[in-house]
């Protein structure tokens, strides 16, 4: 397999020098329309496999693994050639008599690592903004859901040449082998323990990453949110895609005056969807799950309601009583567990926030305005989103991403073409008058020298 991967590697390289020149507006936009007719006639089978792979609904299959990715798509066509052209920058007083344009340049040669928990549209969603940009790529999609890593291997194998784009399946191995390999630039999306080892291969060659990680992403409720609103968004988030999602809502803090009544909201609607909810991607899945609650349950915390589960399912679970020193508080779910916890003042839910690593996304819900104001102005995070979850990651134009524990870098529309791309600055001199401060340093140039800084020190 290594030499298999070295030998895809290699021709995208040798392609890359005998073609030197950035593709074209054409070329790029004719990749993208291939890649969308290739998903298009698979849609059937994508469904049949994601339902193989860990039971995903034809509906949520068709929400949120081929919408995104159609719109990512569509949004790349329509935008390409403004974000081809690049922007002039204005060049200073310092440089005047230049003329500066900041061009994209494809950084090369993309890998793209996917992950387990949405294995076709976070594979080829990545792909979508490395062609934008004009680079050569090599997919991994992940094993752990081989039906569907066969089928992105499949979409790929139907568009394009492999000395442009290829899929390689396989494991870890193969993930460590391709990291080993010299890329321009990686893209990520997993855990934070597995994204350091990514970046840390990463560095070995300077190449340039992008990672998409979890982190614990936080609900905070105001004392005037709606909390029927509140349960049935909190409840989608937390089901959608079987708690198995970065930007899952992770734990919950309410108003202590609410919190039965949000209990009693939150719990109805948990019922009311779990019979949809998808598998656990593998066993080891609901053993973890399950070692969470023992844990918790252990050093105190109640079990304020348990679905109903099934085979592969691990049922919801909401737990309260909850302690920051609990597992489940300093590791990231990734499953139908929630932490539901009491506050009597703002300050601490804030506080709490603040204490851990800067989470993916934090969820806001109040009507007032100025108390969600205040937790975007007093926390740290990659995204908020203010009285709904999930859905904001299928933002066309917002750059979604990290920051710290929970990733580097942004995805999706112009900030993806940015992320697979190099902005180099092109610098013309048309009449800077440079030649006048230049050496010989004689009694002229050392007055001009002045008079340049004072003019300068003026606009300070």
């Amino acid at each position: 397999m290594t030499s298999s991967i070295e030998d895809i590697f290699a021709a995208q390289h040798a392609a890359l020098a005998a073609s030197p020149a950035a593709s074209t507006l054409t070329e790029r936009r004719a990749a993208l329309r291939r890649l969308h007719g290739a998903v298009k006639v698979r849609e059937r089978a994508l469904i049949e496999a994601m339902a193989g792979d860990f039971g995903k609904g034809a509906v949520e299959v068709q929400l949120t693994e081929l919408l995104p990715l159609y719109q990512e798509i569509a949004t790349a066509r329509r935008r390409l050639r403004g974000w081809m052209r690049g922007r002039r920058a204005w060049p200073g007083l310092a440089l005047f008599g230049t003329s500066t344009r900041l061009r994209p340049d494809p950084k090369g040669l993309a890998l793209i690592l996917g992950p387990s928990n949405y294995p076709f549209m976070l594979a080829l969603g990545p792909l979508v903004s490395a062609l934008a940009a004009g680079n050569r790529v090599i997919v991994k999609p992940s094993e752990l859901a081989p039906r569907t890593a066969a089928l992105v291997a499949e979409v790929i194998g139907a568009c394009f040449e492999p000395d442009q784009v290829a899929a390689v399946q396989g494991g870890a191995e193969t993930a460590e082998a391709l990291t080993r390999l010299p890329f321009d630039h990686v893209f990520f999306t997993g855990s934070t323990r597995i994204g350091q080892r990514v970046m840390a291969a990463a560095a070995q060659h300077l190449a340039t990453v992008t990672l998409e990680l979890g982190g614990k992403s936080p609900v905070i409720l105001g004392p005037d949110a709606d909390l029927a609103q509140a349960a049935r968004m909190v409840a989608w988030g937390k089901l959608t895609n079987g708690g198995q999602a970065c930007v899952s809502p992770d734990h919950v803090y309410v108003p202590r005056r609410n919190k039965a009544a949000f209990l009693s909201a939150l719990k109805a609607e948990l019922a009311r969807m779990e019979p949809d909810a998808a598998r656990s991607i593998t066993p080891q899945h609901l053993e973890r799950m399950e070692a969470l609650v023992t844990e918790a349950k252990a050093a105190g915390a109640a079990e304020a309601w348990r679905g109903i589960g099934g085979p592969g399912r691990y049922p919801p679970v909401v737990l309260t009583r909850i302690s920051p020193e609990m597992a489940v508080m300093h590791e990231e779910i990734f499953g139908p567990i929630l932490p539901v916890i009491a506050y009597d003042d703002p300050a601490e839910a804030i506080a709490a926030v603040n204490a851990r690593a800067k989470p993916l996304t934090i969820y806001v819900f109040a009507h007032d305005p100025h108390f969600a104001r205040r937790v975007v102005d007093e926390t740290r995070s990659g995204s908020v989103a203010v009285n709904l979850t999930m859905a904001h990651f299928a933002h066309p134009t917002m750059p979604f991403g990290g920051v710290g524990a929970s990733g580097q870098g942004a995805a999706h529309g112009h900030a993806g073409f940015l992320a697979f791309s190099h902005v180099k600055p092109v610098v013309v001199n048309h009449f800077a008058p440079l030649g006048l401060l230049m050496p010989p340093v004689t009694a002229r140039v050392r007055q001009r020298a002045r008079l340049a800084l004072a003019w300068m020190r003026g606009f300070g």
